[in-house]
């Protein structure tokens, strides 16, 4: 009907889920439609070629009567063939229907199966009627709505506490990554300035020895060309060597440590003080402890100057004995 229509659409309902409730009920009232509408508020509105109006079977099997209940309705003097049908009642709730549609739908809804034709009346419902129904209907849709908001609401929360919980997972692995590329950074940065501190030492003691080596050859050349014994020189006489060990020996008793440079050949330095007493091999230990690479009874030592290798028999003399006192430079070759 276009009155329900249009009643419909006023409510806000789209026209083509009106149009649907509307064929799909037969057409049978507002109520029906409304119904049929909050029934199916979910679901896609069909195409309306393949909608099909509500089955009449049950209610139209109740309308139709055999002939042994004809002649029953006779025997009890009711007038069957006078009696005009009206309405269509529902024989297990009493209710009363103008129509087969409206029938066929209570039967859908409350799955009632027992009908029978009434020659009861249904009036069409006045102004007042019609707007209480109307009223009735806007509430359950609100109804509906606001429950259906409030279930949209939790979910929605439910939605934005997992988004959150997720963004503070990445931002916690963010700020971790972070913390170990700044750690990765500070430690490399370490490592290389340590390097550079290294290079920067052994660039300076090499420059010392070759300052020194320069020195010791200006006074050998000195000394040849002033005719002077030199004491290092193959040519200089076998006592001059005992005298001037002798003489770095008393020089070397003055001093109660010895500090040493301890350069590796494969990288590396380290700094140490021992006692003066300490034999060699107590330098092959410490450097042993400080390195994997280095074992005691294998590594050598060589005086940079002047030059020098020690033998493994001078592994037990003293650092006084060997004249590397009060300081010197040693190369270790693992």
């Amino acid at each position: 009907m276009a009155g329900d229509k249009d009643t419909l659409l006023s409510m806000g309902f789209d026209a083509a889920r009106v149009s649907w409730a509307l064929k799909a009920t037969g057409n049978s009232g507002l109520q029906p439609a409304m119904d049929h509408i909050l029934a199916h508020e979910g679901e896609a509105v069909p195409d309306l070629g393949a909608v099909t109006e509500q089955a009449s079977s049950r209610p139209s099997d109740a309308m139709d009567v055999d002939e042994d209940d004809t002649d029953a309705l006779r025997a009890a003097g009711i007038n069957v063939d006078t009696a005009e049908a009206k309405s269509i009642k529902c024989s297990l709730c009493g209710k009363v229907f103008k129509n087969t549609a409206l029938a066929n739908y209570h039967a859908e809804k409350s799955g009632h199966d027992q009908f029978e034709e009434s020659t009861e009346e249904v009036k069409p419902l006045t102004e007042e009627e019609r707007a209480q129904r109307l009223e009735e209907l806007r509430q359950k849709m609100a109804i509906k709505r606001a429950a259906k908001a409030k279930e949209q609401e939790k979910e929605d929360k439910a939605n934005e506490a997992i988004r959150r919980k997720t963004g503070k997972d990445l931002n916690k692995i963010k700020e971790d990554l972070k913390l170990k590329e700044a750690q990765k950074e500070a430690e490399a940065k370490k490592r290389e300035k340590l390097e550079d501190a290294k290079a920067r030492a052994a660039i300076k003691a090499q420059i010392e020895a070759d300052k020194k080596a320069r020195a010791e050859k200006a006074a050998r050349e000195k000394a040849l060309r002033e005719g002077r014994p030199i004491v290092d020189a193959p040519s200089a006489s076998p006592s001059a060597k005992p005298a001037a060990a002798a003489q770095a020996g008393v020089a070397g008793k003055d001093y109660k440590d010895t500090r040493l440079q301890i350069r590796m050949s494969t990288g590396g330095q380290y700094t140490t003080t021992l006692p003066s007493d300490s034999p060699l091999r107590a330098v092959a230990e410490f450097v042993a402890a400080q390195t994997l690479d280095v074992h005691v009874d294998t590594v050598t030592f060589t005086q940079t100057f002047p030059r020098k290798q020690f033998s493994a028999a001078e592994m037990s003399k003293s650092l006084r004995e060997l004249g590397l006192t009060p300081s010197a430079v040693l190369i270790a070759t693992p």
